[in-house]
């Protein structure tokens, strides 16, 4: 799979194109059954690192998400078969259920502060939380890639929120968007 994807230029830093190529070769072999047992959170928890003239980050995350839709297309596909289309909603629904404690929540305080340093800026999460509440409550549009790529501004302790829990709720929620979209 070599040139599968563009190259940074010049002396820039990309992915590590071997460690690229080699996921792509297990995610493709998974897919088609031939190889190790992989599924959409191991899609979205892979990282690579960066080394001079890698590959360009962009265009590796625009594939892993397509790659991520596709296995959890086929995982729904799976499951609809063996248990039927209420029973995959009834899951989607229990899944989605887990996330509104937190949502509910005041913003200001729907996560706890970093322990020490910075985190991400609370009023820029809560703006996203917002957007959760509305996609729930009122149908309004957000998509799994959206919540994906969002990027939240720095801010000191007393003005954030930890930066972990926050990316653990989102990968919940990507994944609640997902099993619907």
């Amino acid at each position: 799979m070599e040139g599968l994807f563009p190259t940074v230029s010049g002396w820039a830093n990309g992915y590590d194109r071997d460690e690229v190529d080699e996921f792509f070769t297990r995610a493709r072999a998974a897919y088609e059954g031939d190889g190790e047992a992989m599924g959409a959170a191991d899609v979205r928890g892979v990282a690579f690192d960066l080394l001079r003239g890698g590959y360009v980050p962009s265009a590796v995350d625009a594939a892993l998400d397509r790659l991520e839709g596709a296995f959890v297309q086929r995982e729904r596909a799976d499951f609809i078969a063996a248990n039927g289309q209420e029973a995959w909603m009834e899951q989607v629904a229990d899944r989605a259920t887990t996330l509104y404690p937190r949502l509910v929540r005041p913003a200001g305080e729907r996560f706890a502060p970093p322990e020490r340093g910075r985190g991400y800026a609370a009023d820029s999460v809560d703006e996203v939380m917002d957007r959760l509440v509305d996609y729930f409550d009122e149908g309004r549009a957000l998509s799994a890639t959206e919540l994906r790529h969002v990027a939240f501004p720095r801010a000191s302790r007393s003005r954030a929120y930890a930066e972990g829990p926050v990316d653990a709720f989102l990968d919940r929620a990507v994944d609640v968007l997902l099993a619907v979209e």
